[in-house]
């Protein structure tokens, strides 16, 4: 870095060091290719130190797709398909509760329930998924359906957002992943997903979502046609929704994958890129708690770098992911309990294993199947510099 980019990224650190917010201009600068990406890490490291002390998280979960069949047709996705596509599908409640029984019998505490807008298929039926699975399997937390799937809801039932998701919190409904929010900016998020859900809806649900007691996740997808503005717009974004309600738990960057999909001709992100944004995020967003590395989209080396560029959670065991592995990703369909625990230690951390609300998660020792969830992983005795 030349001397005026080091006195600049000086007030940065200062800043954070401070305490002190920083600005928009602040996260542009730190985008920068001639500011140096060690530092950048460096700094967000101190922050997941202050905030999280020196653990890397992970739960054991099981992904559920019930339906790849959906009504949109955004430029970023490989994982959809039309109703009379051969490889389209929809599942039955015999092959969703399969999924939950498989999932209790591997000792997982989350299915993550996620899919396409399938344009025969009633409100009803996804509701019912998540009725059946909690009556069949009520230990499992369920976390499901992204904004865009709740703003469908909304549009077949004619009801309000918050009917939708009291209905579906009265059924077992758990949680939401951040899915869906892409990038905010109108700019980008109309040249990728013009039709669906937009900002104002995505900020909105998640807001009502808080608002009638379900944490949510929140993400954004980098590494396409966006530039360094609009991530750090997004995530100011995010931040000030935070502000408001609290109710975002953990904050997942998702990097891009255009193997067939309608951008594939664009390069999917380098691991330079991805450490960046991982610690950028960190720096940026003082008020969500948690970063993850989500390791299907990182690939597994990267996300256990990221745990010294600002990431606390590698996510975990990921069983059935089909959404990012239609888009190329080559990373393992699944992570064994040992691989996770040991690529947490060889980053230096400690390994704990949480579940879905970051409750720290206690193993029968004599049967691993049997678990309970215990103290919050946030409660004050966490480390701080």
């Amino acid at each position: 870095m030349n001397q005026e980019t080091k006195a600049r990224f000086r007030e940065i650190r200062d800043k954070v060091e401070a305490k002190e917010r920083l600005s928009l201009d602040d996260g542009i600068f730190l985008y920068d290719p001639a500011v140096s990406l060690q530092a950048v890490g460096e700094l967000a490291n101190l922050v997941r130190q202050r905030k999280n002390g020196n653990v890397g998280y992970y739960n054991i979960n099981t992904h559920l797709n019930p339906t790849n069949v959906c009504v949109y047709r955004c430029r970023f996705c490989a994982f959809r398909s039309d109703l009379r596509d051969p490889k389209g599908y929809a599942m039955s409640d015999e092959q969703i509760l399969d999924r939950g029984r498989e999932a209790t019998e591997n000792g997982c505490t989350e299915m993550h329930i996620v899919g396409g807008l399938h344009h025969q298929k009633p409100y009803e039926w996804y509701r019912n998924m998540i009725e059946i699975l909690h009556s069949e399997y009520p230990q499992i937390h369920l976390k499901g359906w992204t904004a865009v799937e709740i703003n469908w809801f909304e549009f077949q039932t004619k009801k309000s957002i918050q009917w939708v998701l009291e209905d579906l919190k009265s059924v077992g409904l758990g949680s939401m992943p951040g899915g869906g929010a892409e990038i905010f900016h109108p700019e980008v998020r109309d040249q990728l997903c013009e039709h669906k859900a937009n900002t104002h809806a995505w900020i909105n649900i998640h807001r009502t979502a808080h608002q009638v007691g379900l944490r949510t996740n929140c993400t954004m997808l980098y590494g396409h046609v966006e530039q360094a503005f609009h991530r750090i717009d997004h995530l100011i974004r995010l931040r000030e929704l935070q502000d408001e309600t609290g109710g975002f738990q953990v904050f997942i960057p998702l990097a891009f994958h255009p193997e067939n999909t309608k951008l594939s001709d664009l390069k999917k992100p380098s691991a330079l890129m991805d450490l960046r944004t991982m610690a950028v995020s960190r720096l940026m967003l003082d008020n969500v708690q948690h970063i993850k590395a989500y390791w299907i989209m990182l690939g597994v080396e990267t996300a256990q770098a990221a745990l010294a560029y600002g990431a606390d959670d590698i996510d975990g065991t990921v069983r059935h992911e089909l959404i990012y592995h239609d888009a190329g990703a080559t990373t393992p369909e699944f992570l064994s309990i040992d691989k996770i625990r040991n690529l947490i230690s060889e980053a230096g951390r400690e390994p704990i294993e949480r579940d879905t609300v970051y409750r720290r998660v206690h193993r029968d020792e004599q049967d691993f199947k049997k678990w309970t969830s215990g103290e919050s992983v946030d409660a004050p005795q966490v480390a701080t510099l």
